[in-house]
């Protein structure tokens, strides 16, 4: 998906191929091998030389939560939501919060009715239905509501943090009011806004699923020969396994023999019909 104008979010570039260790002469210290992040910061520059024009990039804890990460998007100057694990540590003075999560209960509120240091704001969803949450600025290690990054914590319930709809957000987006607004290369963006960049990266992935699903690809598995082949033994060994559990030792043991020899007998007909790739 690819925005069309600079009040987009860039959830998703194109499709990559990750290199794996595994396939490379030197597996991991191959120079060709790229991890997760790696990949992602070359779809934004790719993205970027390509004339794509979007308002944020937006990621889930997997790549936000890696330091290495958010550094290369701030140094790179682009802007970002990355959503952090609610339990990140990190070093800390004496008494200060020692996670987001933390950081997000020392704050007052007991939700949008009385949202105290937190901000209500009203999600709108494609069915048509709305969710009040609750939002706030928190302070966390190096981030702060005026610090180069923010921390903003979104939850529909902030006295017990629903781990399933609870976000805490870094953002390099500065706040509206704030002294990093002059200087800043990016506009402000409010609570709401924040929550509602984030908000669009779930809508890329039931679409991907989508799409995977018309294409057949939730389907298949890219494995080596090698690969399938262990997954047919430890298949066949598990259902033996199963269906002889109460029988003794050693009819169990002939199980699992018939289960080695009938992975041998599949894998040479592929091996002798020529659709074996090994």
């Amino acid at each position: 998906m690819l925005p069309r104008d600079r009040n987009k979010t860039l959830t998703a570039l194109a499709v990559t191929e990750p290199v794996l260790g595994a396939r490379l002469p030197k597996g991991r210290r191959d120079p060709a091998f790229r991890t997760t992040p790696q990949l992602a910061l070359d779809l934004v520059d790719r993205a970027i030389a390509a004339g794509v024009r979007f308002r944020a990039i937006v990621a889930d804890c997997f790549n936000g939560d890696n330091l290495d990460f958010e550094l290369a998007l701030g140094q790179a100057r682009r802007p970002y939501v990355l959503a952090l694990k609610p339990r990140k540590g990190a070093w800390v003075r004496e008494g200060e919060a020692e996670t987001p999560q933390d950081a997000a209960r020392r704050l007052r509120g007991d939700g949008p009715a009385r949202p105290g240091d937190g901000t209500p704001v009203v999600r709108h969803y494609r069915d048509g239905h709305t969710e009040g949450w609750w939002t706030a600025e928190a302070r966390f290690a190096g981030y702060g509501p005026d610090a180069a990054v923010r921390l903003v914590v979104a939850t529909t319930d902030p006295a017990t943090l629903p781990p399933l709809t609870t976000w805490y957000l870094a953002t390099n987006l500065p706040r509206p009011g704030g002294p990093r607004v002059v200087a800043s290369p990016f506009a402000p963006a409010d609570l709401a806004e924040v929550v509602r960049r984030y908000g669009l990266r779930h809508w890329v992935e039931p679409g991907d699923k989508q799409v995977k699903d018309e294409l057949g690809w939730a389907d298949f598995q890219v494995r080596t020969d090698r690969a399938i082949r262990r997954h047919w033994t430890l298949v066949l060994c598990a259902f033996w396994s199963h269906e002889f559990r109460r029988h003794d030792p050693p009819t169990l043991t002939l199980a699992m023999a018939q289960c080695g020899r009938l992975t041998n007998v599949v894998t040479r007909s592929r091996v002798c019909s020529g659709t074996s790739k090994q």
